[in-house]
């Protein structure tokens, strides 16, 4: 067993659970979105597009194109939530909470497209 490419697939599936995690729960309720589990999907993420920069293959671009997608997302998010919070008088009401929720989600999706290739890869070196 390849221990690099273990600690590669752990850190691509985690920051998809994290950001699953925040993503799922009514879009307008800030109780269903914590700040923290956005924090960890970002850093999480941003691990994940660190260890894709080894890799000098067309699917090697592909995933750190992924990722880089979905770090703009989460960190677009986090700015959105942090600028509603200490940047404006109205706080943060539920459009904000949507707008950041929709940006997790296009993280979400490019995290989900890294999965999906990952696998496929998985199952190309078999055969």
């Amino acid at each position: 067993m390849n221990k690099e490419k273990v600690i590669f697939a752990f850190f691509i599936i985690l920051a998809l659970t994290l950001n699953f995690g925040f993503f799922i729960g009514d879009i307008d309720n800030p109780a269903h979105h914590d700040a923290y589990e956005l924090f960890a999907a970002i850093v999480v993420n941003l691990i994940a597009t660190v260890l894709k920069f080894g890799d000098r293959t067309h699917l090697g671009a592909v995933l750190l194109a992924t990722s880089l997608v979905a770090d703009l997302q989460l960190l677009g998010a986090a700015t959105v939530w942090a600028v509603a919070l200490y940047g404006s008088t109205s706080g943060l009401t539920e459009n904000t909470i949507a707008s950041v929720v929709s940006l997790s989600g296009g993280a979400l999706l490019a995290n989900i497209v890294s999965v999906v290739l990952l696998v496929a890869e998985t199952m190309a070196v078999r055969r």
